[in-house]
């Protein structure tokens, strides 16, 4: 990470003074984090008030997160011009889709105006589990399960590694730490099978629980 993102060259910036200068006002606790007092060149965060004496030096920023229930037949994109949009649907501004959710798919769709969770989430070393819930036109079996889990070479790549849990003939759930375009689709379509309907239930700790089709509530980033 950048020192430029720590409290003291926010310091020096900020206030015009010299980096010893602002070693001091950190090491007589003189600046205010949400209103406690800090020593630590901490890294800033944008919710972060910070304060010296009476002044602001920084506002906070609430950001919003909503989990949002998407339909089947909405597109995951902020473009008016294409027909069944999200905002074609909902009545939200500045905030945008974490990843995306195929138009024949439905199911948890983040949205928010914090650009860092993107990253948090999409990046496949932070390991942000995915689950879906999925239904195949025929009866699957072992080998299918087996192959599925191991690993299937779409797109000149082969897939990591998964978890699949059997649910009946034709469904079953898995869970994924990649975010390839139509992954589980194409992984299917390789063995044979097409799906017929498709559902994400979970990104992290974050579950759809109750949500109806088209529903959304807030969240606290906390939950994933």
């Amino acid at each position: 990470m950048s020192f430029r993102n720590k409290l003291q060259y926010f310091l020096v910036k900020k206030l015009q003074i010299s980096n010893t200068e602002a070693q001091k006002l950190l090491y007589n606790r003189k600046i205010f984090i949400n209103g406690v007092s800090t020593s630590a060149n901490i890294l800033i965060e944008p919710e972060f008030e910070i304060r010296y004496e009476n002044e602001i030096l920084q506002s906070s920023k609430n950001f919003k997160y909503l989990a949002f229930y998407k339909p089947r037949g909405i597109e995951t994109t902020l473009n008016s011009e294409i027909p069944d949009n999200l905002w074609s649907i909902l009545p939200f501004e500045g905030l945008f889709p974490v990843g995306r959710l195929d138009k024949a798919s439905e199911g948890l769709l983040i949205l928010t105006d914090d650009g860092r969770i993107y990253d948090k989430i999409l990046r496949n070393e932070h390991k942000t589990e995915k689950e879906y819930m999925v239904v195949v036109d025929k009866p699957i079996d072992n080998t299918f399960l087996t192959s599925m889990a191991n690993g299937i070479k779409i797109m000149g790549k082969t897939t990591l590694a998964c978890q699949l849990d059997f649910i009946d003939d034709n469904c079953f759930k898995i869970t994924l730490i990649q975010g390839l375009n139509r992954q589980i689709r194409r992984m299917c379509y390789k063995l044979g099978y097409e799906v017929t309907h498709l559902k994400r239930t979970r990104i992290g700790n974050l579950k759809l629980e109750n949500l109806e089709v088209g529903q959304w509530r807030h969240f606290d980033i906390k939950e994933i």
